[in-house]
Parts: C-alpha cells; structure tokens; sequence
C-alpha cells in the first residue's frame, strides 16, 4: 500500500518572515487542521472550521494572517476572540512567537481583571492584532478606546464555547463594528444551529473544513501526567528515568532542535540516548533504530515526524517531554509502546497553563490520565542502592575474587584496618563518578488538586464552596434578559478571575439574580464585577439589600429559579412538614 504524501510547511507559501520561526523552532510538518486551513486563509477566503481543541487551530489561522498582515500599519488589522482569558493569552503569545521577524508587530492581549490602563497605553502606541473576551472587548468599544473599522480580518475561536457561556450574542454585536469586507474564520469543535446562524450572517461563501478525531487508544498503555511546578523538567525526567524499570525509553520533543540539546544533556548526565529526527539522514535514523531495537541504546529523543510508523517491541515506555499540539500526535506518540499486546506506560508533562490540552486529550481519548508523583530524592537513594546491592550479589557469584581476597588481605595485616572499613572505602570509590546518595535539586512542595484542575467545571452547575465565608450579591440581569445559571458563572470566571468554586448558589428572578460569592472579594473585583456585561446586560454587582424585592416577586406569581444546592447554608432542605402538622 503506497504511504500517503505528507505536505510540510515549506509548500504552504507562508510569508518569509514566517516561515523562518517556523523553520528555527523546527516544526516539521502541519496539522490536518493546519495543512486545510492555511491555504484557502492565505487567498483571503472565508472559513468554517470544525475541529476539536487540541488540533494546532492557532497555528492554522494565526501563520497565514501573519503573512498577510502589514506590520507597518499602526492599527488592528486582527481580531481574535476567544471564550476565556486562558486562551486569549495562550493565542496572543503564540502569535507573538510566530510574528518575531516581523519588525514592528504587536499583539495584544484583552481580557477582564488586567489593567485598564495598561491595556489603553498599548492601544495608543499602536498594535496590529488583538487577542481579547467579548466582554472585555465590548468594554473598550463603548469606551471608543478600540477602533475596528479598518480590521483586516476577525477569528472567532471555539464558537460553541462562546454560546455555551452566553457570548455569542456579544460576538455579533462587536461583529457590528467591523467592516462588511473583512476575512471571517470560525472554528468550533461542535457546530450547534446558533453557532452556523452566526456564520451565514456575517461570512461570505466560507470554505468548509472538518477534521475527524481518530481517539483509539491501547488499553494496555498506563497514562500518567506530572505537572510542571517546583523542578525543572529535566530534572524530573532525570528522576523518572532513574527510578522507573523500563526496557526502552522513547522521549518527544517538539522540535529538531530540543531533540539535539535533550539528548546532550542527558548524556551529561550519564544517560547513553540519542536524537532521532528529520535533520538527520534516512541512514542514520536508521543505525538509531537499530541500535535501539538491539540493546545497543535504551533511550531516543524523538520529534512526531521521525518516530512515525517507529516499531521497536521493546518500548516499555513513552515520555511526552513537550505536550503535542493536537490530541491526534498524542495518541500516535504513546502507540509506539503497548506493542504486541505488552504492558506500557506513557508519561505526560503538563505545564499549568497546558491544562487545557491535558483536558482535551482526555475528551478525545476517553480515558482518564491519572496525575503522578515524582519519585523522591530517597526514592532515587534507595533504588541506587539497590542496583548497587545486585552488582555485589553478581560479582559474587560469577566472578573468581582470590587474587582480591588475597589483596584486602594483604592490606589489612599491614595496615590493620578492619574489613569493614576496607569495604567502605572501596565502595565509595565505585560509586564516586555516581553517588549512591542523591544530591540533586530539593522535592518540589505538594500540589493540592485545585491548584490545577484539569477540566473546566460544568457551567452552571452547582460547585462546592472553598469552605470561607459567603456574601450574597445582586446582579441585574434575570430571566427576562434570557440569562441562565450557566452565563452567570462563566462570566463572573472569566472576568473577574474567580474559579467555579467561588460561586455558591444562583437564584434568578424575573429581572434580577442572587448569587453567593466569597465575603472577602477585594473592592477591584466588585468594581470589575459591576461593569461585566451579561446577556446584553451590565452585573452592577451589590450587596443584597435582603429579602424584600425576592418576596415581591413571589406576590406576584413569579418562583425564582434556584441553583441546585439551594440558597441555604450548605444546600439544605427544610425539614418536611406532614399535613394536618
């Protein structure tokens, strides 16, 4: 069967200035997203991409806007609007690194809870692009401090999250401030009727692009995930590669480059691993692999590009050093091990701000990846000492020792030391080059879960409470305003950089809401809070003046709608009271 011809950047017309980051950070090939995507964007047409988070959709419309954009000109030329300030961060830095040859070029990123005022300097001095939320982004139009009326193009980005967390309304109403002949690119991982509503009103003649999710997984890999905090990464690989019993070891990096500089590192650190990847000529990735499959070499530094169609049986295990940029690499990466129905264990590093990816690996693979904890600095003593033991044991065993029975012998009828003594000192002198006693960097401190949650907590539902104290507040949008419970802690998440778990009960009325949130909110937030806007409305977050305007809701007819858990303290329900009582 002829092996499908892969398309590599080089053959995408990129702008020279792009791909030279491109070529300098050695990304090897596109994504399926990427490869569609950024043809019919570099020719200035519409699109409507379906693609689940996880398929490298920045790069895919984030590289042709780049070649496209005039980095001499002072004002937006891009506009990107994402659902949470993550990922507006995420995409304002990505394009930042991609754009790094373009003198001039500056991006922005424009979201709710950072300063105003630094956000305002930006703009007067000047940026081409611009990476915001909506309601951040509405703010600074009402404002007048954002022009968008010579914007080049507009990105929507996870159309179906905006909708879930009651933005899309906000989404056409700063779709109104463009102009009529700008470039449209939409991506969502699902596509609802509202979403598709949006883009036949404001695209013109889109190409259509989806990408299906191939999600097999072998059962027989275990998945684990470390998280990046308190050590460097290459000294908690040092440590995994120390402490964990593998045959052979396959370890991805993102680029050519890191596979290099991983692999001689490593080796300095008395690691035999080489590099495998597309620099290299097909002959000596082949001796690599070969070496590797022969006992010759246990460790390979690979990048997705080089390790593909890689078969080698005994790969026990995977380390994901970079976390891949779309879900279908990582599921290629960790079927290199498992082979031929074995056991295999695959480990991902997972930097906070890469929990999204974590979550949407999880999604698409339907399996859970359970977290570790990195092998101790006793840990690592105790296993050196036992393979130090078993040396002893096999030098014993198989080896004739008079001639050095003879020699300690020797040495202690003339020195008189004791045997015990002699041992030591010998001892010591093995393991010099290598101590047994570990003496790398300190044990990073424990993570507590919520320091990192993998997945964004269900909108509008009931979530715990941290367990402090809780202030009721008002906020003047109801149901009237067609607001859900749902709306309401997206937006107080997003804006005012609160978790899911601040937020306690939700009450809607006909047009106003109660909403529990912590007592000691600083008096920024509630300022921040106040001007959010939500289904078309501005929070004006107060304290509750007390149950006065809720009864005069009930005397009209009106029930509010109350958040599962209630709006007692710790959800309770009043005890049931029998007729007749």
């Amino acid at each position: 069967m002829s092996e499908e011809k892969t398309i590599t950047f080089a053959e995408l017309n990129l702008a020279p200035a792009i791909f030279k980051v491109i070529d300098e950070v050695g990304y090897e090939v596109p994504s399926p997203i990427q490869a569609q995507s950024i043809p019919p964007l570099l020719a200035g047409r519409d699109l409507l991409g379906q693609a689940q988070t996880g398929t490298g959709k920045t790069a895919a419309f984030s590289l042709p806007l780049l070649s496209r954009l005039d980095p001499k000109l002072r004002y937006p030329q891009i506009l990107v609007l994402t659902p949470t300030r993550e990922l507006a961060l995420q995409v304002a830095e990505a394009m930042q690194t991609y754009a790094r040859h373009l003198d001039g070029f500056q991006v922005l990123p424009v979201y709710g809870g950072q300063n105003m005022l630094a956000q305002l300097r930006q703009l007067q001095r000047g940026v081409q692009a611009v990476v915001g939320t909506p309601g951040r982004i509405q703010d600074h139009l009402r404002r007048g401090t954002l022009q968008l009326d010579r914007l080049a193009c507009v990105v929507i980005d996870e159309a179906d999250e905006m909708l879930k967390m009651g933005f899309i309304d906000d989404v056409e109403e700063i779709l109104k401030h463009t102009p009529a002949a700008k470039q449209t690119a939409l991506f969502s991982a699902t596509m609802p009727k509202e979403v598709l509503q949006v883009a036949r009103r404001h695209m013109k003649d889109p190409v259509e692009i989806r990408i299906k999710s191939k999600t097999s997984t072998v059962e027989t890999i275990s998945q684990w995930y470390w998280q990046v905090k308190g050590l460097h990464k290459l000294d908690a690989l040092t440590r995994i590669l120390e402490a964990e019993e593998f045959d052979a070891m396959l370890i991805f990096a993102r680029t050519r480059i890191e596979t290099v500089e991983l692999a001689e590192k490593l080796e300095a650190r008395g690691f035999s691993c080489a590099p495998l990847n597309g620099d290299m000529t097909q002959a000596l990735r082949e001796k690599t692999i070969e070496r590797l499959k022969n006992g010759a070499l246990d460790i390979v530094i690979a990048t997705d590009v080089a390790a593909r169609g890689l078969d080698v049986k005994r790969i026990s295990h995977v380390v994901n050093y970079d976390i891949p940029y779309d879900t279908e690499a990582y599921v290629h990466r960790i079927g290199r091990t498992g082979r031929a129905g074995r056991e295999g264990k695959a480990i991902l590093f997972v930097a906070p701000r890469e929990r999204r990816m974590l979550y949407a690996i999880e999604q698409a693979t339907r399996q859970p990846i359970k977290p570790m904890s990195l092998p101790s600095r006793q840990d690592i003593t105790d296993r050196r000492i036992g393979l130090f033991k078993e040396q002893i044991a096999e030098a014993l065993e198989s080896q004739d020792l008079e001639f050095f029975e003879e020699l300690i012998d020797g040495y202690q009828d003339e020195y008189d030391v004791g045997f015990r003594r002699i041992a030591a000192a010998l001892a010591y002198l093995v393991q010099k080059e290598k101590p047994l006693q570990h003496e790398g960097p300190a044990d990073p401190p424990a993570i507590e879960d919520r320091e990192f949650s993998r997945a964004p907590a269900p909108r509008g539902e009931r979530v715990a409470p941290r367990g402090g104290p809780s202030q009721r507040y008002r906020i003047e949008v109801g149901r009237s305003h067609g607001v859900e419970p749902r709306h309401i802690v997206g937006a107080i998440t997003n804006e005012a950089q609160l978790s899911s778990a601040d937020i306690g009960a939700i009450r809607l009325f006909h047009d106003f809401s109660l909403v529990d949130l912590p007592a000691d909110l600083p008096p920024q937030v509630i300022r921040l809070l106040q001007g959010v806007w939500v289904c078309g409305q501005q929070l004006k977050l107060s304290v509750d003046a007390g149950p006065a305007a809720a009864r005069s809701e009930q005397a009209s007819g009106r029930r509010p709608y109350v958040k599962p858990g209630g709006d007692r303290p710790g959800g309770k329900k009043p005890p049931f009271k029998k007729r007749g009582k």
